[in-house]
């Protein structure tokens, strides 16, 4: 079974930066496709990144250009870099995973969550 554990969230001024983090456990080296999402209270789960076997990326037109994913396959670990960050950041953002080797924002093609980490952007 996959695991997730993600780490990195808190609390930033607007024009800040944040990286958040997730390491995974328990699956087979390169063949998992990884991305975050993030959920306002009211909202539905929102796509942000995510990044493929090969380590292609897609970005939300709203945070392209400031987040980068990336990812450190010898530490099975998942990252967020978020710059110029906005009050309309803030959520809580998950990592998430499915078995397969095309990235995806489309919540439906995810198979493993994480528990989520709170970002918070003041203005």
């Amino acid at each position: 079974q996959v695991q997730l554990v993600e780490s990195g969230g808190g609390s930033v001024q607007s024009g800040g930066s944040l990286r958040l983090s997730c390491v995974a456990s328990g699956y087979t080296y390169l063949t998992l496709s990884m991305g975050w999402f993030r959920r306002v209270p009211g909202k539905e789960r929102e796509g942000v990144a995510s990044i493929n076997t090969a380590g292609g990326r897609i970005y939300a037109d709203s945070v392209n250009g400031r987040f980068t994913i990336s990812q450190d396959n010898t530490k099975k670990t998942l990252y967020l870099q978020m710059n110029s960050l906005k009050p309309v950041d803030a959520a809580m953002y998950y990592c998430a995973a499915f078995y397969g080797s095309g990235a995806s924002l489309d919540t439906d093609r995810y198979q493993f969550w994480g528990q989520g980490t709170q970002v918070t952007v003041s203005s």
